[in-house]
C-alpha cells in the first residue's frame, strides 16, 4: 500500500470514530521552507569513510588473533598491519570532518556513558595502542608476550569498534538511521567481517585464508539477511536505501558481497588471483555498504515526510490499538 493510500485510510477511520486529529494533515513542509530535520552536514569521504575503515579495522583484529591461535603467522601479520593502518585512517578522517584536531582531544576530557560519540572516542583511544603494538611488535619479532596481549586486546575490543558506529549513527533523529537501530549494528558487524577476510584473502597465502574464506561468507550472510531486515521494518523510509545514490551503492553491494563470498568459498583457496579477486570484491561491496547507509541518512533527512509519515503511523497504531 502507498504512503497516500495509508494516509488516507488513516484519515477514514479517524472521521468514522469522529476523532479530531491530534497531528494537522502534513503538507510535508515547515516555517520558511526549511527541513522538519536539519540533514547531516558530515562529508560522505571523512564520515562513511570512518565507518568502513573502523569495521576494517575492529574485524581485522579478530582474525588477526584467531590466524595467530591456529597457527598461521603470515595472515596474523597482514590482517594486524591492515588494522593499524585502517584504524589509524579511520581517525585521522574523524579528525579531519570535526575540523579541528584539539576537538578530537575536548572529547576524551570526560566519558559520558549515555554518549555513543563520548565512548567511541574512548574505545579509540584503548583500541589504537592495542592494535599498534599488535602490529608493531610481530613485524619486528620483539616481546612475543606483550605482543600477544596486545593481539588479545585488540581483538577483544574490535568487535566494538566495528559496530559502535551503527550506535553512533542510530542515536541521531535521522530516520534511515534511528528507525534501524535494531539491525544496522548486524548490517555493520557483517560488512566489517566481509571486509577484514578480503582484506586477508588480498595479502596472506591462500594456505593461510581458512578462516577468513569462512568469516567471508558468514559476513556476507550476516549483511545481506541483517539488510533485508531492516529495509522490510523501516517501511516506507526504506525507499531512500533503494532509490538513487544510496540505492545504486545497496545493489553494489550485494552483488559484491555474493561474488566475493561465493569466490572465497569456492576458489580461493586453491587460486591466488580468485583469492585477490574475491577479496578485492568483498572490501568494495563492505565499502558500498557503508556509503550507501551514508547517503540514505542524508535523504531521508532531507525530506520531511520521512518524518512525518511515520510519526503519523505509529499515532494511528497507537489510537487503533487503544479503541
Amino acid at each position: 500500500m502507498s504512503p497516500p493510500e495509508r494516509e488516507e485510510r488513516a484519515r477514514g477511520r479517524r472521521r468514522r470514530r469522529g476523532e479530531q486529529a491530534m497531528v494537522p494533515e502534513a503538507e510535508f513542509s515547515s516555517y520558511y521552507g526549511r527541513p522538519v530535520l536539519k540533514p547531516p552536514r558530515w562529508k560522505a569521504p571523512d564520515i562513511a569513510g570512518y565507518f568502513f575503515l573502523g569495521g576494517l579495522a575492529g574485524a581485522g583484529s579478530v582474525l588477526a588473533a584467531g590466524s595467530q591461535l591456529t597457527g598461521r603467522p603470515a595472515a596474523a601479520r597482514a590482517l594486524k598491519i591492515s588494522s593499524l593502518a585502517a584504524i589509524g585512517g579511520s581517525t585521522a578522517a574523524l579528525i579531519h570532518d570535526l575540523g579541528r584536531p584539539a576537538r578530537f582531544h575536548h572529547m576524551l576530557r570526560v566519558l559520558k556513558p549515555t554518549s555513543p560519540m563520548s565512548l567511541g572516542s574512548w574505545l579509540l583511544m584503548a583500541y589504537g595502542p592495542a592494535a599498534g603494538g599488535a602490529a608493531v611488535l610481530d613485524v619486528a619479532r620483539l616481546f612475543p608476550r606483550l605482543g600477544a596481549a596486545a593481539t588479545a586486546g585488540a581483538a577483544v575490543l574490535g568487535p566494538a569498534v566495528a559496530s559502535y558506529t551503527a550506535v553512533l549513527a542510530a542515536d541521531t533523529a535521522v530516520p534511515a538511521w534511528h528507525g534501524a537501530y535494531r539491525e544496522l549494528p548486524f548490517v555493520f558487524a557483517g560488512s566489517a567481517a566481509a571486509a577484514a577476510s578480503g582484506m586477508a584473502l588480498l595479502t596472506a597465502p591462500p594456505a593461510e585464508t581458512g578462516p577468513a574464506r569462512t568469516a567471508a561468507v558468514a559476513g556476507a550472510v550476516l549483511e545481506g539477511a541483517a539488510s533485508r531486515l531492516m529495509r522490510r521494518r523501516l517501511g516506507m523510509v526504506a525507499e531512500v536505501y533503494e532509490g538513487g545514490r544510496a540505492g545504486g551503492l545497496t545493489r553494489a553491494a550485494e552483488i559484491l558481497a555474493v561474488a566475493g563470498a561465493a569466490g572465497a568459498a569456492l576458489l580461493a583457496g586453491r587460486n591466488r588471483a580468485a583469492a585477490a579477486l574475491s577479496g578485492a570484491a568483498l572490501l568494495a561491496a563492505s565499502a558500498c555498504t557503508r556509503f550507501g547507509v551514508f547517503y540514505a541518512g542524508v535523504r531521508s533527512a532531507e525530506d520531511p515526510k520521512y518524518t512525518v509519515v511515520p510519526q503519523r503511523e505509529r499515532l494511528d497504531a497507537r489510537a487503533g490499538a487503544a479503541s
